[in-house]
């Protein structure tokens, strides 16, 4: 335990910080698991959409990295592209 108040407060704001990215990083989890549930395309399409926003936050704040959300976002709309057209024949 640090004996002065500097890093007791780092230890106070780490804390804080790592519940904020915890949160953010079980959203975009969650939101992937339902893109890859059954669902009908159109709310695959309204999620993919929720999805990216939340990807280019976090990577905006520096929770996952740019690349990591990038791929990712990649990724969900090959899925998404690749049921729908499965869907249609």
């Amino acid at each position: 335990m640090p004996q002065h108040k500097s890093p007791l407060k780092r230890m106070k704001t780490d804390k804080k910080r790592a519940a904020r990215n915890n949160y953010v990083r079980s959203t975009i989890r969650t939101l992937s698991k339902k893109i890859h549930s059954d669902t009908t395309p159109e709310e695959k399409e309204k999620l993919l959409s929720e999805l990216y926003s939340k990807l280019d936050k976090a990577a905006k704040k520096g929770v996952i990295h740019k690349r990591t959300a990038s791929r990712r976002k990649s990724r969900l709309a090959d899925y998404v592209n690749k049921a729908k057209v499965e869907k249609t024949s």
